[in-house]
């Protein structure tokens, strides 16, 4: 049977690890702006060490990142060269309303976007585009508190109403909110939220991610309102949780963690909170801070389609504190005895990636989009320019070849399949460049040293035979 012919086969990144150019073209500052190299991006990340401006003597990755902002129609036409049928990318929105509030749009930033998928049309690229991508105006954050406010809904539609409006007939698949659940594991980079010593934190994330899920429902019924054709997707980070032993209480603390994994994207695809969790939001004393209307809006407006990033599995244990931790410092979980680890501690199951795609689909019964999935590694340049990553060929073919099992021997409806970097960027849970996905080498250090030069490694000509077979030849 293989793939659907129309498979959207690509690649993905996020303005914030690939664009640059932050004091450029009118952009204003962002909450990802603000996230420093080193060891205090964590507690950045999480709200915990409160950042509102840019510090001297401070490394800022994402400031430059790998310089898309100058060189997007080279990437773009090195994304053709391996056969590109589609590219995710997200929006800056701090380069469409520079803080956030304003009434009229920055012609500046919408010109660059237009531009943008203007390239990607001429080599038949379909543009994939992430609404918001973690990223929060600064303005924002400091005037009513990020995504706590309800008055972000606002602001977050007049956003999206302006992208829907200009970029029509350009742009026909989105997603409204990257990875909405990483609002309870890194809550400022996701909903730009800053924590008070003492208060409940619980209350601060749930009050963020219901205002982003109704964002998110309102803007689904807009994209469809302004183009019918419009295709909206929800996205969480997944990875399905195993049961450390079969005991139970570890089969137990599996499931509620799977659970909370899942729990938003279940309102944004059923259109309701679930009732484990609203007895979840009860159990940590927060309330879900409904207004007359919202169930109806969740009801209404459901999503076309699941999408979700994909690294590894991750196992549950009742007794965690008996194991050992993986090295992941965002989504640390007991290390799995029977599998391999990558150079940064992810641990590699190309079975948890079938497993997981058949999860999420017996559960939603929606066609399903797998937008990130790659393999952080460091890449060594040759005596002759060649770079050899076999070991990212490795870890893609085996995902692919799952991907290919669960669409094949299990009935899986998957619309397409977008690699995590596909020219390497920064990371987002590190800040580091030398942790590198790419397909396309760029020629910069960690400390933002280097010349930006491009330069294809081993992995780009095989994905270019992976997209011309349609998958059939790994």
């Amino acid at each position: 049977m293989g793939f659907r012919k129309d498979f959207l086969w690509g690649g993905a990144t996020a303005a914030n690890q690939v664009e640059g150019g932050v004091f450029e073209g009118g952009r204003g500052l962002a909450n990802v702006d603000l996230m420093p190299y080193g060891s205090e991006r964590y507690s950045v990340g999480t709200g915990m060490k409160h950042s509102s401006r840019i510090e001297e003597g401070v490394l800022y990755p994402s400031h430059t990142a790998v310089d898309f902002y100058h060189h997007y129609k080279e990437d773009i036409g090195l994304f053709a060269q391996m056969g590109f049928r589609c590219f995710r990318m997200s929006i800056a929105w701090t380069r469409i309303f520079p803080k956030g509030d304003e009434t009229e749009p920055n012609e500046e930033g919408l010109k660059f976007y237009e531009d943008v998928f203007l390239e990607c049309r001429k080599y038949g690229i379909e543009p994939l585009v992430t609404i918001c991508h973690f990223d929060c105006p600064m303005h924002l954050v400091e005037t009513i508190g990020g995504w706590r406010s309800r008055k972000m809904i606002d602001h977050y539609v007049r956003l999206s109403r302006v992208l829907f409006e200009r970029y029509k007939g350009l742009v026909r698949y989105w997603l409204t909110f990257n990875e909405i659940n990483m609002i309870l594991h890194f809550p400022f980079v996701a909903a730009g939220l800053k924590f008070e010593e003492g208060e409940n934190r619980y209350q601060a994330m749930i009050t963020a991610a219901h205002h982003e899920l109704i964002a998110s429902a309102i803007v689904t019924k807009l994209a469809h309102k302004i183009d019918p054709e419009n295709m909206v997707g929800c996205m969480v980070a997944a990875g399905s949780y195993y049961p450390e032993t079969c005991h139970p209480n570890d089969y137990w603390k599996a499931l509620c963690d799977n659970r909370e994994t899942y729990m938003f994207i279940d309102v944004q695809s059923r259109g309701y909170y679930p009732p484990y969790a609203l007895k979840w939001i009860e159990g940590k004393n927060a309330v879900i801070p409904f207004k007359d209307g919202d169930e109806d809006i969740l009801k209404q407006n459901t999503v076309d389609f699941i999408s979700f990033s994909y690294y590894s599995s991750r196992v549950s244990s009742a007794e965690p504190d008996k194991g050992k931790q993986t090295e992941s410092n965002i989504f640390a979980s007991v290390v799995n005895p029977y599998l391999e680890s990558s150079e940064w501690g992810w641990q590699i199951d190309p079975l948890g990636f079938r497993i997981t795609i058949n999860e999420l689909y017996d559960r939603y019964q929606k066609p399903l989009f797998v937008v990130e999935n790659g393999l952080g590694a460091k890449d060594v340049i040759e005596e002759d320019g060649s770079i050899n990553d076999e070991y990212r060929i490795d870890y893609l073919r085996r995902h692919i070849q799952a991907m290919k099992d669960a669409v094949d021997l299990d009935g899986v409806d998957l619309l397409g399949y977008t690699t995590w970097g596909c020219i390497d960027l920064i990371s987002n849970g590190t800040g580091e460049m030398e942790k590198r996905y790419g397909f396309i080498y760029v020629d910069r250090d960690n400390l933002g040293n280097g010349t930006m030069k491009r330069m294809k490694k081993k992995s780009a000509d095989w994905y270019r035979q992976v997209i011309e077979s349609n998958g059939e030849k790994l």
